[in-house]
């Protein structure tokens, strides 16, 4: 059964259901309130024993840092130039660091960035979540990094979210119950 097809009415459910990935954006910019809803949604997010050890980076998309960002991805992963960058010229990026050493801060980034989503597609806003840099944030160039994004002392780059209005149409993507959950009784 692919549930795809299934009437959803509960406002919610029906943002989940719509949101999808924006690979294309226009040059407008958020307003400071969409900006401060979408950062409200992900420091609202559950973390592990409430510790809230969750950092927020907002930078600008024609910020100098991500242009080096995209270059140290590319060469890690031996790409050429693309005819994009890794966030797709969306005018925000938020990178969000952790606490190092706390077991539950992927899971806790994840959920966080899962609310800023779907806060952002109850906006109208187009999103992408970013992890293709993790290495590039992780590596010899990390501490760079670190400082240039004004991540706190101890803190390291967990995922990203790039953030606009988007101009692409993508559709969700597609899934198949039967063959993705099992129930045990």
């Amino acid at each position: 059964m692919n549930s795809n097809n299934s009437p959803i009415s509960n406002q919610v459910l029906s943002t989940i259901k719509q949101r999808s990935s924006a690979r294309a954006y226009s040059t407008e910019q958020l307003t400071q309130s969409e900006l401060d809803i979408i950062l409200t949604a992900g420091l609202m997010a559950p973390t592990g024993i409430n510790r809230q050890e969750i950092h927020f980076t907002v930078v600008k998309g024609y910020n100098p840092v991500l242009a080096e960002l995209d270059e140290e991805k590319r060469r890690l992963r031996g790409q050429e130039k693309q005819p994009h960058n890794f966030y797709y010229e969306a005018p925000v990026l938020i990178f969000l660091s952790a606490e190092d050493g706390f077991k539950w801060s992927k899971v806790d980034s994840g959920i966080a960035v899962e609310n800023m989503t779907l806060a952002a597609e109850s906006l109208g806003l187009g999103t992408l979540i970013i992890g293709c840099v993790y290495d590039a944030l992780h590596g010899e160039k990390q501490e760079y990094f670190s400082e240039k994004l004004k991540m706190p002392q101890g803190y390291s780059f967990q995922i990203a979210l790039a953030v606009g209005h988007k101009t692409d149409n993508k559709i969700p993507h597609e899934y198949d119950y039967e063959k993705q959950v099992t129930v045990l009784e």
